[in-house]
């Protein structure tokens, strides 16, 4: 099996130092840079497996790194690590394009977990149109439709939509959830799928008349499938 090839972006040299030395105790080849002008393109130049990306860089900051690198199609999973623990600001880095977040300080062996699992995600593929009634979901360009209106959504809020629309009719625990949309370990307590549930009922349910969105009391949500 070849190692897992990650992309450090981190402006504290120490740390950066640190985490690459106990990244490549483990097996996985890492590469540092500092700011994120550098990371879109370093990542156009190499095939990394995950972009580990820190919110609080000189320049652009990780946030705007991230919607950089997306807007670039650069596809590599990005996890970004930050001092904040505000659950508006972990919303806002997945918002950008980011798979998941890990606040810091954090374990070596936390952050190696969710490396593994970021890395053993498939490629992007070419999938087809996913509807559920009148509700039409093109993976390929991330649009979103209503019949025939079109609706923009935050790439998370893509995520959350897509789980429920490759399972529509079951019913999708909180964790469920978290797991398909995030792809790693994720508090189980968080509150971020209500958050996330919410939003897509403000832009896919409401103006349309519509209660696809339904809470399954004490199990979860679930698409329904009975709406046309």
């Amino acid at each position: 099996m070849r190692p897992v090839r990650v992309l450090v972006v981190e402006d504290e040299a120490e740390f950066a130092a640190l985490l690459v030395a106990g990244l490549s105790h483990h097996g996985v080849l890492a590469d540092a840079i500092v700011e994120g002008e550098q990371a879109v393109q370093m990542a156009h130049t190499h095939a990394y497996d995950v972009i580990c990306l820190d919110v609080n860089l000189p320049g652009i900051d990780g946030f705007e790194t991230c919607r950089r690198l997306r807007a670039a199609e650069v596809l590599a999973p990005v996890l970004m690590l930050t001092a904040r623990d505000a659950i508006d600001d972990r919303i806002a880095g997945l918002d950008t394009g980011a798979d998941d977040y890990l606040v810091k300080p954090f374990v070596l062996g936390e952050l190696l977990a969710r490396l593994r699992a970021l890395a053993r995600r498939p490629p992007p593929t070419t999938a087809v149109e996913l509807r559920v009634g009148d509700l039409v979901l093109d993976p390929r360009t991330h649009r979103v439709r209503r019949g025939a209106t079109e609706v923009p959504l935050t790439t998370k809020e893509l995520h959350v939509l897509e789980v429920f629309m490759r399972h529509p009719g079951a019913v999708l625990s909180r964790f469920d959830i978290l797991e398909r949309a995030w792809d790693a370990a994720f508090e189980s307590h968080s509150n971020v799928v209500d958050v996330y549930v919410r939003a897509l009922r403000a832009k896919l349910d409401r103006p349309f008349g519509r209660e696809t969105l339904e809470t399954v009391r004490g199990a979860g949500y679930r698409l329904r499938v009975d709406e046309g």
